[in-house]
């Protein structure tokens, strides 16, 4: 316990946290892109194009039902041979922003359709375009609606962007296996690796729930309060 307090963290912890950064820039970046990728997909799916109903469709079902380290593994070493090649980073970020926003993009489908439809009809009475309606009227609530799933999916990328050091990005877990084949201590390193996953996982969490709380409306805060 003393060698693992006062000589292997001193020693290899800057090292794993330099890993760290690019573990939360690529999480980052991922669930940006994903998040524009899902609501562009929701609205699609929700319009009245049938095709694009389908294509759109096909995608969310083909990224869901396909093991994320398999999109990975094509996308960084299959698309070179068609031409497309990318940096194992992009390559991790492409995958990761096509995985989580399939699921995002069911998210928002359901958070838009939660909206009272009225409020719609409302809007159209008084001369608003569909666009104004969705830009002021229904997406500022379905985002409300979605934050605290969206928070979750994206505590859950933190923790899949391990799957990245796969196609050869250093990342957090890549970092720890470097050391680990330098010193043989893997329970240490480990474990060391395990604690900076929670850390950061924690404090994602905690800011998922500032955000929701500041989102909420003060009545609906009294109410939960009380309950």
């Amino acid at each position: 316990m003393y060698d693992f307090v006062f000589v292997l963290m001193p020693k290899y912890m800057p090292f794993l946290l330099g890993g760290a950064i690019t573990t939360i820039q690529i999480s980052v970046l991922s669930m940006a892109c994903a998040i524009v990728i899902g609501l562009t997909v929701a609205l699609g799916r929700l319009s009245r194009m049938r095709v694009l109903r389908a294509v759109l469709a096909t995608y969310v079902e083909i990224w869901r039902n396909v093991p994320l380290i398999v999109q990975l593994l094509v996308i960084y070493f299959s698309l070179p041979q068609i031409g497309v090649s990318l940096p194992g980073f992009w390559a991790g970020v492409l995958g990761l922003s096509l995985n989580v926003g399939a699921y995002l993009s069911e998210v928002f489908r359901a958070a838009i359709l939660s909206v009272d439809a009225g409020q719609k009809d409302a809007g159209l009475s008084i001369g608003m375009s569909r666009i104004m309606i969705y830009r002021r009227v229904i997406l500022p609530q379905a985002l409300r609606i979605a934050i605290p799933t969206i928070g979750g999916y994206f505590i859950a990328l933190l923790k899949d962007s391990a799957l990245v050091s796969y196609i050869a990005v250093n990342e957090l877990l890549r970092h720890g296996t470097i050391v680990i084949s330098n010193t043989f201590k893997s329970m240490e390193i480990y474990i060391m690796v395990a604690i900076i996953y929670f850390v950061i996982s924690f404090i994602c969490a905690r800011i998922v729930g500032y955000m929701e709380r500041s989102l909420t409306p003060a009545y609906l805060r009294a109410q939960l309060a009380q309950s």
